[in-house]
């Protein structure tokens, strides 16, 4: 298998984790291994392991004591239901929260599944802020942001510099936007020539994609978030209470 196929490395420690919670070998109450152990042990980075363990805590698989170490927590039955999804995320959240570079900033003629959801005509120009999100050193994902151009006037939506605020916030104080809700759709798609170098991936391997569609009140796309996963680094997974 080469390289290029494999989860990043704290991604591999997150999923060794988690096997070992659930299979019972980390049973709930019992003390995680140190950092110093987990690194000896899988042969990685301190860094690594310490994106891993926060990605553990986050999620709700272990709690962290101070003084005292990380404990077990188990399986969290619900924790998924309180992450935001992948358009939720990019919404709300910084870029300079994350790593990566601006590939696009530009206005360009949008795609059919674009249009359909912004209702705009096929082949009409929209603007396009497209970003390569890296973790731990590497790239894991693309995000792509259409609007209408008249909304990304304004804005520092062209600037290759990551935005310290969340895609919401910025439309909000610089253009008075007030999103309501998300609509949201999942495909599977092969990549392309160009997203297969971006992506450092194989080019038989299919692409996830994310379309979450941001509307108004009224039920108006304003604008349309594209999540682009490699489908060997990632699984979409939900949770829902049953009534």
């Amino acid at each position: 298998m080469s390289l290029e196929s494999v989860p990043p490395k704290y991604a591999q420690l997150v999923q060794a984790l988690q096997r070992r919670i659930e299979s019972g070998d980390y049973p709930p109450g019992s003390l995680l291994p140190s950092e110093n152990q987990l690194i000896n042990e899988f042969g990685v980075s301190r860094p690594t392991v310490v994106a891993a363990l926060r990605v553990l805590r986050e999620q709700g698989w272990i709690d962290s004591q101070q003084g005292k170490g990380r404990f077990v927590r188990g399986r969290p039955a619900m924790t998924l239901m309180e992450q935001p999804r992948p358009g939720q995320a990019y919404l709300t959240g910084p870029e300079t929260g994350s790593a990566g570079e601006v590939l696009e900033a530009a206005a360009l003629a949008v795609p059919n599944r674009i249009a359909a959801l912004l209702a705009i005509a096929p082949k009409s120009k929209a603007f396009l802020r497209r970003r390569l999100v890296s973790r731990d050193g590497e790239p894991v994902e693309i995000v792509s942001v259409w609007l209408p151009l008249e909304l990304s006037e304004g804005t520092d939506l062209t600037s290759a510099e990551p935005l310290p605020e969340g895609l919401g916030e910025h439309l909000r104080s610089r253009k008075g936007v007030r999103f309501d809700h998300i609509v949201e759709q999942i495909t599977a798609r092969m990549p392309t020539t160009e997203e297969v170098k971006w992506l450092g991936m194989p080019k038989n391997v299919p692409l996830l994609g994310v379309y979450a569609a941001v509307r108004d009140a009224a039920g108006h796309a304003l604008v349309v978030v594209e999540v682009l996963l490699p489908a060997d680094r990632h699984e979409l997974e939900d949770a829902y209470p049953i009534g």
